[in-house]
């Protein structure tokens, strides 16, 4: 199970789910203090800003940060939930846990992946850059991209905290 939450909730969102491990997308200037339940080998931190395209001052998500959230996904046991938070949880978390659950599921399962995206979350507006970057090293040929954008921008409101199954797991 994936669990998706801003930065102000992560403490509590690991506590109540029991997570072993936390992906978190935040800026370079953010802080962040890990709950003490996470292992340093089961936390990856990946510093980029939620920007889809280069901005002066910003570091902008790339390749190398979609193929370590990858190989991280990719070794999780799954015997215990995983956490994914960006600063609000609204656009590079949910990008992320939509990332890998694509990386957990066979190609053909991305729109059924985003309706869920979509049910477990009326705010989720994945970032379109990370998901554009994880299409290409997951060799989707663009199915991320459309399932993503069929499900459109969600509501601007504050995001709570929510989980998303992995498919046929």
């Amino acid at each position: 199970m994936i669990h998706v939450c801003s930065l102000s909730r992560l403490h509590d969102t690991v506590a109540a789910c029991g997570a072993r491990h936390v992906v978190s997308l935040l800026g370079n200037e953010d802080n962040l203090l890990l709950p003490g339940s996470i292992a340093r080998a089961d936390h990856l931190w990946l510093q980029f800003h939620d920007i889809i395209e280069p901005r002066d001052g910003h570091i902008h998500p790339a390749g190398e940060h979609i193929e370590r959230l990858i190989g991280f996904v990719q070794r999780w046991e799954r015997a215990s939930p995983m956490v994914i938070h960006c600063y609000a949880g609204v656009s590079r978390s949910t990008a992320a846990a939509f990332v890998a659950v694509c990386t957990l599921n066979p190609a053909g399962t991305e729109a059924a992946i985003a309706r869920a995206l979509r049910r477990a979350s009326p705010t989720a507006t994945p970032n379109l850059r990370i998901v554009s970057l994880a299409d290409e090293v997951l060799g989707r040929r663009g199915s991320m991209v459309e399932a993503v954008a069929a499900i459109g921008q969600g509501m601007l409101a504050e995001a709570a905290p929510f989980q998303l199954e992995l498919q046929g797991h």
